[in-house]
């Protein structure tokens, strides 16, 4: 079999008889990829595997084509990020699941795309570096990620604008019958497209408006792509932020 290294994060897995399992990972060699991983939890030999497989750990490996099966295999699989905090960090935990859960159901492409791969990679470095604005992070990932999936802002923000969703524009009017962000939520959307990572802690927002960004989001990204009404770990989100 043909092998080949790569980085990947981990986006979902699916239990696969008593000891393997199925892993879902973004990686920049080839967009989502599928692989099994066999004896992961076994106690034999170097232990347990799980611990490497959790949402948006990052890994560097080598993997092995499969001609048969659809599913490639790991000749090689370790850490890519030495992570911190985000593991020991129920805020930041959940992120990473909200993260990995809504990259699962709306990355479905099995080709490269580097830009996309590198703004996953880094933001999950970020994540686990980020002392203040923690309770931001999954709303600045929300807004970032559509410029990369084809439906962020078209054109440019000034003070008192409404967002239309359908349009995917800034506008002072607000039409009827039209799906429209708030000027609060328009606000917003503009500071996070424009904040960098690290000033989270200076964006002021208090839980009912981090709620309110976060449904009016989830109603601009559901515009485009049904499969977010699928994501289960909003609720979560919504208890903890």
């Amino acid at each position: 079999m043909k092998s080949y290294k790569g980085r990947g994060i981990v986006l979902h897995t699916l239990k696969y008889g008593d000891s393997s399992m199925v892993v879902f990972l973004l990686t920049d060699v080839g967009g989502r990829r599928s692989y099994m991983v066999q004896g992961v939890r076994s106690s034999r030999g170097r232990g347990s595997k799980l611990a490497l497989f959790q949402p948006m750990f990052a890994l560097e490996f080598e993997g092995l084509e499969s001609s048969r099966q659809q599913m490639d295999r790991f000749r090689e699989v370790h850490s890519g990020i030495v992570l911190r905090t985000l593991p020991f960090d129920v805020r930041k935990s959940t992120v990473a699941l909200f993260m990995a859960e809504v990259l699962y159901r709306l990355v479905k492409e099995s080709e490269p795309n580097e830009p996309l791969f590198e703004f996953v990679w880094n933001g999950v470095a970020a994540l686990d570096e980020l002392q203040e604005g923690v309770a931001n992070f999954h709303l600045w990932f929300l807004a970032r990620l559509s410029r990369f999936l084809g439906f962020f802002p078209g054109n440019d923000y000034r003070e008192g604008d409404c967002f239309d969703i359908r349009e995917g524009l800034y506008t002072k009017t607000a039409r009827r019958n039209v799906l429209i962000m708030s000027e609060q939520n328009a606000r917003t959307l503009h500071e996070l497209m424009h904040l960098e990572v690290n000033r989270l802690g200076t964006l002021a927002l208090n839980r009912t408006q981090r709620v309110e960004f976060l449904n009016a989001m989830l109603d601009y990204y559901g515009y485009h792509l049904d499969a977010i009404s699928a994501v289960q770990s909003v609720r979560i989100l919504r208890e903890v932020f």
